[in-house]
């Protein structure tokens, strides 16, 4: 299944995609995809539902805004320099095991929606990743097991303020967390839609420029072993989102001049399999 949400910020319902393109409303079996949902057996009661219910179910139109496809979940944490040659551009060596850090939850948007050049922001970088969708609570689990704690996978915008990343303090979240920074879908694809994660194309582009073009089979560290690691630090609840790291082609290593978002700017990206985004550039302007 793609499990998408809709509607107006803040208000969004929950929906499904079909293989015929078409959106249906889910909201008689659901309020929405948050971790109440999963940890209660949703997506099996969804399945079930959408068995009984797919010829009748209210239809979305295409016209009405997608938001991220979850609700906002407890934490979103992300691996940093997990793909050998960003690590090689980024001018640091490869890590011996995955370096942790947070996205505040409140930088969750939906994939389409327009990226706020920060206030002050001189440094506003991309970073297309593939995001893993925790389904059910987990603590040390082991790498063998790690995947039956999958919902599903993502597509991942995980901008970054390079200066307040790695100019201030040394603290990455706070380069990572700025209102618009977590663009996440169009959907979620259940772990049966995805039958080789670590072997996707992803992709992505500003003003039509190729500067991300890589694949997940490149990873450092692996899905079993992203979610075990993990989980040996934190408790993993349903929803949570792990984003497992970008490839090479930020804005920070282009040399030998970086290139940083500028209002009007365009970025398009996509992964095999979990769609396309693509978000508009804006200046901050005060509320």
């Amino acid at each position: 299944m793609k499990l998408i949400r809709y509607g107006d910020y803040g208000q969004e319902k929950p929906g499904l995609l079909l293989k015929s393109g078409e959106r249906i409303d889910t909201s008689e079996l659901t309020t929405d995809y948050d971790e109440t949902f999963f940890e209660n057996n949703g997506l099996e009661q969804l399945q079930k539902w959408l068995t009984q219910n797919e010829a009748t179910a209210p239809r979305v139109s295409d016209t009405i805004r997608l938001g991220a496809p979850i609700a906002r979940p407890s934490k979103i944490v992300c691996i940093g320099l997990n793909y050998a040659d960003h690590a090689e551009e980024s001018g640091v060596p490869i890590p011996e095991e995955p370096i942790l850090f947070f996205k505040s939850t409140t930088c969750l948007v939906g994939p389409n929606d327009p990226v706020v050049i920060p206030k002050n922001s001189q440094k506003t970088d991309w970073e297309v990743e593939l995001a893993i969708i925790i389904g059910k609570r987990t603590s040390y689990v082991s790498r063998e097991d790690a995947l039956d704690y999958v919902a599903g996978y993502a597509l991942h915008n995980d901008y970054s303020e390079r200066e307040w990343q790695l100019e201030r303090g040394g603290q990455w979240v706070k380069g990572k967390s700025a209102d618009t920074f977590a663009p996440l879908g169009p959907f979620l694809a259940t772990r049966d839609e995805i039958a080789e994660p670590e072997d996707l194309r992803l992709w992505l582009s500003v003003n039509d420029q190729m500067y991300q073009d890589s694949s997940t089979k490149q990873m450092i560290f692996g899905i079993s072993e992203l979610i075990s690691y993990t989980s040996q630090f934190m408790t993993l609840l349903p929803g949570d989102i792990i984003s497992t790291g970008t490839p090479p082609g930020v804005g920070l290593g282009i040399k030998p001049d970086p290139v940083f978002l500028r209002a009007g700017n365009t970025v398009r990206l996509g992964i095999e399999g979990l769609g396309e985004q693509c978000q508009k550039a804006e200046s901050f302007t005060e509320s």
